[in-house]
């Protein structure tokens, strides 16, 4: 199965995750972010999912001070972490902010997905962390967190190609 199946995601891209769009806004001393993301979950996740795997999704935004030599530095680096699990019992999807603990349930996996998808005015940092006349960029990404399914289901999840659920960063430059 190996790299034959990677090609064949890039090309179809028939699921995964997707950056629509960002955006960071100053409301009085901080930035915040907003963010529409995009989710489509393969048969295999959907499958694992309806039995009762529970799934999770961290939101990544970073912030790095560009410099010429030596890399970039990161300078900020926060993120939101969800879960969505299916109950068979209620025939109802949990999605949990991890970091909050805050709780929603809903009927559909659609439902389910699109309470992750926009994300409305996140606090990411504090407006004295730029210095003027600096060259910033940030990012927003989305990571699928194979590790955080079961342990028999692992090895699967690293070799197919449909468990490749994460996004690409979508970068942009910030100046204060």
């Amino acid at each position: 199965m190996g790299l034959a199946a990677l090609p064949e995601f890039c090309a179809a891209g028939q699921f995964g995750s997707e950056v629509k769009k960002a955006e960071l806004t100053l409301s009085g001393n901080n930035y915040l972010l907003t963010a529409e993301f995009a989710y489509q979950l393969s048969d295999h996740a959907k499958e694992a999912l309806k039995n009762g795997v529970p799934l999770f999704w961290t939101l990544q935004v970073k912030i790095w001070r560009q410099r010429d030599f030596f890399g970039d530095v990161t300078i900020i680096d926060r993120s939101i972490r969800y879960r969505i699990q299916y109950h068979a019992l209620l025939n109802m999807y949990r999605v949990r902010n991890e970091i909050t603990g805050q709780v929603e349930n809903v009927s559909t996996l659609s439902s389910a997905l699109e309470m992750i998808s926009i994300l409305h005015d996140f606090p990411v940092f504090n407006k004295n962390v730029l210095l003027p006349d600096i060259a910033y960029r940030a990012g927003v990404r989305v990571i699928f967190d194979r590790e955080a399914l079961p342990l028999p289901l692992r090895p699967i999840a690293y070799l197919s190609s449909q468990w490749y659920l994460s996004s690409d960063w979508y970068l942009w430059s910030l100046t204060k």
